[in-house]
């Protein structure tokens, strides 16, 4: 009877906490609704001295603009989901439509190679059924083929045919620093080529959409509305240092943008062989609050607490609960979630590790095999 009601509050607790970062993540769900090229590296200014010259922007922008993309999609919608179908009336004298019922969408990209690979996010080209790349300097719609897509990471990479393309070049976005002038070029609201500038106000930063976790984005302050997503953040040597990818839909100059240090860990794998294998656990975490450390007799708020285990998953087949807290994997320390997450990433699947697991007062080691992440987990 202690056990369940344990249990009991151990959800509750938890569900408080997931509530809030759930709602933490809807507001920033807006703007998700709908081989590199050999490039001159000499920098157009030192991206921490923005006053050199008042044509620096200017001069940027019409270097990189013309290998910035927008990007129209068609995406099949369920008829079944107009509330007009389920009208006897109207299905009477006007029928069911026999063809099947598309809405558009519009987003960003920006060519990476010669030969007509673009980046853009994956959650522009989800569920698309037609993929058409508009080039600015051409005034040319082509047609886009998807080649790879990792929605984790919100990332995916498009191919156009042709050749000898206008390209970006990804830099290095460790060496970028909050404070620093970005550009943010892309189509909102499918104006195509539109400029916006800010600086960087934060790194690392996690942010939480429809219960995904996305980690270390950049945040800026450069305008991004709906349309720029998948476009480039430049710096001021006129190279990307981040992917456009989320707003905070309830406040002003608050955006988000994958760094270049994480789409250049996964880039070669998405064009080779169209998805990224990783390691999985198989369990919905959270931080460690004090309520939920004082409940559990755990004296700290280090680690990571279970909120679920999917079924027939690797933890649950290694015996993890619900309310356990993960302090360590392989012997290295576990401080928080994200900790968790990214040390699980540097393993292999297929591999075992050994978790240090706090239950019931205790400290307890428990061996667990990785599995490939599955695409519903993503």
């Amino acid at each position: 009877m202690m056990q369940w009601r344990k249990a009991i509050v151990i959800f509750l607790l938890l569900a408080f906490v997931s509530g809030i970062m759930f709602a933490g993540g809807c507001m920033l769900v807006r703007d998700l609704a709908p081989k590199q090229g050999s490039q001159n590296q000499e920098g157009l200014a030192d991206a921490s001295l923005p006053g050199v010259g008042p044509d620096i922007i200017a001069n940027i922008v019409e270097q990189t603009g013309p290998a910035v993309v927008k990007i129209n999609t068609l995406v099949e919608v369920d008829s079944k989901n107009n509330p007009l179908l389920n009208d006897p009336f109207f299905r009477q004298f006007f029928g069911v439509p026999s063809q099947p019922q598309y809405q558009g969408g519009v987003g960003s990209g920006f060519l990476i190679s010669k030969d007509g690979y673009i980046l853009t996010n994956s959650h522009v080209v989800s569920g698309a059924k037609e993929i058409s790349v508009l080039l600015k300097e051409q005034n040319k719609a082509y047609a886009a083929r998807l080649v790879g897509t990792d929605p984790s990471l919100d990332l995916a990479v498009l191919k156009i045919e042709g050749n000898n393309f206008p390209t970006l070049t990804l830099g290095d976005s460790n060496k970028i620093r909050v404070g620093n002038w970005v550009i943010a070029i892309g189509s909102p609201f499918g104006l195509e080529n539109t400029v916006t500038i800010g600086v960087i106000s934060a790194k690392e930063r996690p942010i939480e959409i429809d219960s995904r976790t996305f980690e270390h984005l950049l945040q800026t302050d450069a305008s991004i509305n709906p349309g720029n997503s998948g476009g480039p953040l430049l710096n001021l040597n006129g190279e990307v240092i981040g992917i456009n990818t989320a707003i905070n839909s309830q406040a002003q100059g608050i955006g988000f943008a994958i760094p270049t240090s994480t789409v250049k860990e996964v880039l070669n794998e998405l064009i080779e062989k169209g998805s990224v294998s990783r390691p999985w656990l198989g369990v919905q975490i959270h931080p460690v609050t004090a309520d939920i450390a004082n409940f559990l007799g755990y004296n700290s708020t280090e680690g990571a607490v279970i909120r679920a285990v999917v079924q027939d998953g690797p933890a649950q087949r290694a015996g993890l609960k619900e309310g356990d807290i993960i302090t360590a994997i392989d012997g290295e320390k576990i401080s928080n979630p994200e900790e968790l997450i990214s040390t699980i990433q540097k393993k292999k699947v297929g591999v075992q590790v050994e978790a240090d697991v706090f239950r019931n007062g205790k400290t307890i080691k428990v061996k667990i095999q990785t599995m490939e992440r599955p695409a519903e987990a993503s």
